[in-house]
């Protein structure tokens, strides 16, 4: 029997990439978006609905809808998010709580709508898309880092409370990808009294000369498939270039000072 998937964030970069290899694998899949309506003609080879994960009850809608349909949700992958940089001291309070409501409390209200219905089946999985960021404090993006590091912790508490009941969790963290996170992404402005104006600017064109070189989504689709399929999964997955994958284990055995440096030499500063 083909395995029921909903998806966060659907309608492009990672989320897109998921659902259609996914399908082309021959699980049946939903994605969701704020804004279906806009990717109408773009052909996805599966149905988008519509969806504000900071909202709960929409969020519990949606979940019902597709347990309507087809009788349970076997996988929920929650994708959606935003992207958010600039110096802490000059971020609007307005713009980190939108980061946090998308995602890390987005991806919770998404947990509690699709729980009930795996219970009463004693199976599921969720996979959380986390990021190598969620790692660790990057300069100019911790407010980035910090919502990402919350549902990976999250995530890790999760796993003990629901494996008595046969549903497992486990979280991707990318890399950089090629995707229009960067369209969306709240960007502190760089205002020219501020203290923060070179180097915050000096961040931004390593974060830019990055994504132009990233690797293609895809590959993520690839590796979700490995891990619904797997009957021994872990926790964390990582994905992404070598070097992003190897500064994780770096911040874990290099004195705080030493990785600190290295991250400042990496971003020019």
């Amino acid at each position: 029997m083909s395995k029921v998937v909903l998806i966060t964030g659907g309608s492009s970069g990672i989320g897109k990439a998921i659902g259609t290899h996914l399908v082309s694998r021959g699980y049946i899949v939903y994605g969701t978006s704020r804004n279906p309506e806009q990717f109408s003609g773009h052909s996805l080879p599966f149905p988008l609905l519509k969806l504000d994960v900071t909202d709960p009850e929409n969020a519990i809608a949606v979940a019902h809808e597709i347990q309507e349909k087809e009788g349970r949700i076997d996988v929920l992958i929650n994708n959606a998010g935003v992207g958010i940089t600039g110096p802490l001291e000059e971020t609007p309070t307005a713009e980190i709580r939108r980061a946090f409501d998308t995602n890390f409390y987005g991806p919770i209200h998404m947990m509690k709508a699709v729980l009930p219905y795996m219970r009463a089946h004693r199976k599921g999985l969720i996979i959380n898309i986390t990021s190598i960021a969620g790692y660790m404090g990057l300069p100019y993006r911790g407010v980035y880092s910090a919502t990402k590091g919350a549902l990976s912790l999250v995530s890790e508490s999760m796993q003990m409370e629901l494996y008595h009941m046969g549903i497992d969790i486990c979280n991707i963290a990318p890399g950089d990808f090629n995707t229009n996170i960067a369209h969306g992404r709240y960007h502190s402005p760089v205002l020219d009294t501020s203290d923060y104006k070179k180097h915050y600017g000096r961040v931004m064109k390593v974060i830019n000369e990055q994504m132009a070189d990233s690797a293609d989504p895809s590959l993520i689709g690839k590796k979700v498939e490995r891990i619904i399929e797997k009957k021994n999964r872990k926790l964390h997955y990582k994905a992404g270039a070598f070097m992003e994958k190897m500064s994780v284990k770096l911040k874990q055995v290099l004195p705080d000072k030493v990785f600190n440096k290295l991250l400042l030499n990496h971003y020019k500063l």
